[in-house]
């Protein structure tokens, strides 16, 4: 991680645990908004005008916080507007890498090495982890966020004026329903299957199991419509959907949360595939970087062996 500024030591999982041994996430450190004038948001400062090609995301395809975005980029016609950088899935020892892998890229800007350069160019002083997505002002040089619920947001409203969408994922009228669901589906599957997965001792394991399956249960008896708030589709839904299409492939395994895989869920299974069948939705997803990255986590899988299967996920992203 860094450490005012400087790289000081390899790149570990788990930077943080609490004193029962759970995982515990970094706090998102840039949260300014892009606003359609320029105008500040909820969070950070003004100065952030949505404009067609004046900001680029950098993102990982085997993360589900970057994936968030590159969904909701995707749903809103956003692809001209603001082009995209595809960091190499297998983290090093300095985390995220640049190109040197099928489908990722050379950093375009500065020909960095590795994703923690850019962080340094916006804080030359920056203390924390490297994290994707990364959303930057190439116009003035700065980092704008690097927090993706916030990016996701910037992008239903932000570029209006310039890609006009009838879809709108954070809808005025669901947005206290919204904002109830989205914390307890984070905590419960979202971050849940990393609280398993890089749970320090038994307790916070069985723990952090109990949750995800708990949380999985509640959204299959709730999938009644075609998604989580009837037939509209939200931002809930993206967010629910990014680790829904991991979990067989990496969670169940790399992170051991095997009591059942979401095949084994017939609704969820439907609602994942509902979702996946949506127009540039597909293209977000990567098995090949899924576990390639996951399975590159050398306190989890110091051999590095990447699993043959699941076929039957492979099957469904060749169909689509």
């Amino acid at each position: 991680m860094l450490v005012d500024g400087k790289w000081v030591a390899n790149w570990q999982p788990v930077q943080k645990a609490d004193e029962k041994g759970r995982f515990v996430r970094q706090v998102s450190s840039f949260r300014n908004w892009i606003t359609a004038d320029g105008s500040a948001g909820p969070t950070g400062e003004g100065g952030f005008k949505a404009e067609a090609g004046r900001y680029r995301l950098y993102v990982a395809l085997i993360c589900p916080w970057a994936s968030r975005t590159l969904i909701g980029r995707a749903l809103k016609g956003l692809e001209a507007l603001v082009p995209v950088t595809v960091v190499n899935p297998v983290l090093t020892d300095q985390g995220w890498a640049f190109g040197g892998y099928p489908g990722a890229d050379a950093d375009p800007l500065f020909g960095a090495s590795y994703m923690h350069e850019i962080y340094t160019r916006a804080d030359p002083h920056f203390t924390g982890r490297a994290t994707v997505p990364v959303l930057w002002d190439m116009e003035r040089g700065v980092m704008v966020s690097n927090e993706s619920a916030d990016i996701l947001r910037m992008f239903d409203s932000a570029f209006e004026a310039l890609a006009p969408s009838d879809l709108r994922l954070y809808p005025a009228d669901l947005a206290d329903e919204i904002d109830a669901l989205n914390p307890r589906i984070y905590d419960g599957l979202n971050n849940g299957v990393y609280k398993a997965g890089f749970a320090g001792t038994q307790a916070a394991y069985d723990e952090a199991v109990e949750g995800v399956f708990a949380t999985l249960a509640e959204l299959e008896a709730r999938l009644t419509g075609g998604y989580l708030f009837g037939e509209r589709l939200t931002e809930t839904d993206i967010r629910t959907f990014v680790t829904l299409i991991r979990f067989d492939a990496a969670y169940h395994g790399i992170f051991k949360v095997n009591r059942r895989q979401i095949a084994d869920y017939p609704r969820l299974s439907a609602y994942m595939e509902r979702i996946l069948r949506l127009p540039g939705v597909a293209g977000t997803v990567n098995l090949d970087h899924i576990k390639a990255g996951y399975y590159s986590i050398k306190a989890l899988n110091p051999s590095g062996i990447v699993p043959a299967g699941p076929d039957h996920v492979a099957r469904l992203l060749a169909s689509v």
